[in-house]
């Protein structure tokens, strides 16, 4: 998935960020959640899998994905041994998003890979992949900017806000998130 040049593109007057052939992908991605799995129960999720995997996800026959989380592009989506993305969680997989065995994205989080460059005139898109090692856990509604790598058995505590890697088995809360407390392993 290459990102268009923002010289040539023109986002800041409408202009887009990805191909044609990025865009109708993601439509047609969108199209068959939302008719296939938007609406299922918890226990579909081996369903679930299925479709992801069928527009290019890697994950673990025990990962969890639920109904109403959103996957931007599923092949840049990969999940680990038991990794759960919860309900309502945004995966924004601009790049890469990697969720480790035993990850755990709670609700409403965010997962944002991409972002602009502010100081470009033409605001050009970047992508940088997050990672989230095994047994971390983003708590709710919490957010983990592009390039962020989350320590194993790290936590991003409810609603805090992560633009910096958080170290191994730490906890974290607030925004921007701040270390509050080693994690015992």
């Amino acid at each position: 998935m290459t990102i268009l040049n923002a010289k040539d593109s023109g986002p800041t007057e409408g202009g887009p960020s990805f191909s044609l052939a990025n865009r109708a992908q993601r439509a047609a991605w969108s199209l068959c959640w939302t008719i296939l799995a938007a609406w299922t129960p918890p226990a579909f999720h081996p369903w679930r899998r299925l479709l992801l995997r069928l527009f290019g996800a890697t994950l673990h026959p025990t990962a969890k994905i639920y109904a109403s989380a959103r996957v931007w592009q599923p092949s840049n989506l990969e999940m680990g041994e038991h990794a759960c993305l919860g309900p309502k969680a945004t995966c924004y997989s601009m790049a890469k998003i990697t969720l480790g065995d035993h990850a755990v994205v709670s609700q409403g989080a965010h997962l944002c890979a991409g972002t602009h460059d502010i100081d470009d005139e033409h605001f050009q898109l970047v992508a940088k992949p997050i990672t989230l090692e095994a047994k971390s856990w983003i708590a709710a509604e919490a957010f983990v900017g592009p390039g962020v790598t989350i320590g194993e058995g790290a936590v991003l505590g409810a609603r805090a806000v992560a633009f910096r890697d958080i170290e191994p088995w730490t906890v974290h809360i607030g925004n921007p998130a701040s270390f509050f407390r080693n994690r015992m392993k």
